[in-house]
């Protein structure tokens, strides 16, 4: 029998997966942070553990395996991919291919081999499909590059946010008292100059007052409806590069900005902006763990058509377990 491996190396963990050819998951492996651009080092052992550990659970070897396909955070440009080429063939195995993890999140989010999805976490990024085979991806390079609203930009927002309110710049908000009340701070002007005295960022933990706020408080209302347009924004740019317009496809949305908080503030305004560039597209929230969408790429590689069976045995055991009261910015 056929097996194949499939690897979600994102930030700050690792998650490994083997199925056989019926999508039935036989190992599992999990180790830390698999980006490279962090620490390539630590990258390579914790992406070799996390297999070798998901294959010695599955009880298979090397040559079992048909194929196996990395998705890895910050597999972005060649200049990456000159570090990772190397690093996966070293470890052994004879049919693999390596894609960035926003590859995997799109094919774990729909059954379509096209498609496009918008990912907000600790960052943004957005990556599209067509029908001819033809992919682009859009942002995922920080602020500075064109992107807004991962946690970081908005933790930045919440902050400057609560600063131009102690200033009189703005009206007065809510986010003034839970950012005091998380950062442990007695007064915005004691926050304001210790921040500038130590030349500290806000902590991403801050992103989440904006959807504790969003019910009753117009500031926190406004940011995030930025980041929902310039989410919808790169989507509709993918669409257009891509000559989707007029195209049916699922517009997966991933990340714990999205995925783990009220969507009612965000979404609507993905919708819009996408809806405009594509009216037939529809909104789907990502289901399953990109690692399925892993194995279902490895499968596609070796020529198979995945049959409807596999998507159920892979969603029995790779669900994603969204838990709104405790997410992370991954």
């Amino acid at each position: 029998m056929n097996y194949y491996l499939g690897i979600d190396g994102g930030g700050s963990k690792t998650l490994a997966v083997v199925c056989d050819g019926d999508g039935r998951v036989i190992g599992c492996g999990a180790s830390g942070l698999g980006n490279h651009q962090i620490d390539a080092g630590a990258a390579e052992a914790n992406i070799r553990t996390a297999a070798l550990q998901a294959m010695a659970t599955a009880n298979v070897k090397h040559e079992d395996i048909a194929y196996a396909v990395f998705g890895l955070a910050g597999a972005d440009r060649e200049a990456d991919f000159r570090i990772l080429r190397p690093m996966i063939a070293s470890m052994g195995f004879a049919g693999c291919d390596i894609v960035c993890d926003t590859v995997i999140g799109l094919r774990a989010g729909t059954k379509q081999p096209d498609g496009v999805v918008v990912i907000c976490g600790s960052g943004t990024n957005s990556y599209g499909i067509n029908r001819r085979g033809e992919s682009v991806q859009c942002g995922g390079f920080g602020y500075a590059y064109g992107d807004f609203g991962g946690g970081g930009d908005l933790a930045v927002e919440v902050f400057r946010t609560v600063i131009r309110a102690w200033e009189g710049r703005e009206q007065p908000t809510r986010l003034s008292e839970s950012t005091l009340e998380l950062l442990g701070y007695g007064s915005v002007e004691q926050m304001f100059h210790h921040y500038l005295d130590v030349g500290g960022r806000p902590p991403l933990a801050l992103a989440k007052l904006l959807f504790e706020a969003a019910e009753h408080d117009e500031a926190a209302r406004r940011i995030l409806r930025r980041q929902g347009m310039e989410l919808g924004l790169a989507a509709s740019a993918v669409i257009r590069r891509l000559g989707m317009e007029n195209d049916a496809f699922d517009l997966v949305l991933i990340g714990s900005v999205l995925t783990r908080s009220d969507s009612r503030f965000v979404v609507p305004y993905i919708e819009e902006q996408a809806r405009q560039a594509a009216p037939k597209c529809e909104l789907k929230t990502l289901a399953m763990e990109p690692a399925a969408g892993a194995i279902l790429l490895a499968m596609e590689r070796t020529g198979r058509h995945v049959e409807e069976s596999v998507y159920r045995h892979l969603n029995a055991e790779l669900a994603v377990k969204e838990d709104r009261k405790q997410w992370t910015l991954d």
